[in-house]
């Protein structure tokens, strides 16, 4: 099985990216890419620039990343609550390759995590209500709230055992969907 693991964020030190790292790590016998929202890094979408110099092929291949996953992770960074201004950013422009949804249907288990207690609520509200009409199919979701609280950067693992569970069972639901597939 081939996961890609996306951390909606540009951060060096992204919280989200610890949690989908340590979620992907829970899926035994998998191919794991770790995408890094640095590297796809394009200027700002504008109808004008799309246009004059068409779609940059870095959202190209971003969504040669996404047709090539079985299974997607997703785990958003929430501002002001919603996405990422890098990760809208590659959002936007995948949105606008010709004849493409942007999740192509592959399924997803989308998660956020915050320092605070709604655990970037919000962003997760905003994507469950965006992406399916861009192919999304989310099968689940799943949030982490104070994320300096409940996840050991040491261990790199949840350290809240109720919302370490919580997340288990939830990639094996995926996980089990994806194996279905495949049959």
């Amino acid at each position: 099985m081939k996961i890609l693991a996306v951390a909606g964020s540009n951060s060096e030190t992204s919280i989200n990216k610890l949690l989908v790292s340590y979620a992907s790590s829970l899926i035994e016998n998998a191919e794991v890419e770790i995408v890094d929202m640095n590297d796809f890094e394009m200027p700002i979408y504008k109808h004008q620039r799309e246009a004059e110099s068409g779609v940059p092929q870095q959202a190209h291949d971003f969504a040669a990343k996404v047709d090539g996953a079985d299974l997607l992770l997703i785990s958003l960074s929430e501002h002001n609550g919603t996405y990422s201004t890098a990760f809208k950013n590659v959002f936007d422009w995948t949105s606008r390759i010709k004849d493409r949804a942007v999740w192509n249907q592959v399924p997803m288990l989308l998660m956020a995590t915050a320092p605070g207690g709604r655990g970037g609520l919000g962003v997760l509200e905003a994507a469950e209500k965006r992406f399916p009409l861009h192919g999304g199919n989310i099968v689940d979701t799943f949030t982490l709230p104070f994320f300096n609280d409940n996840f050991d950067k040491e261990t790199q693992k949840i350290s809240n055992e109720e919302k370490n569970s919580e997340l288990k069972e939830k990639i094996q639901k995926i996980s089990a969907i994806e194996s279905i597939l495949e049959k």
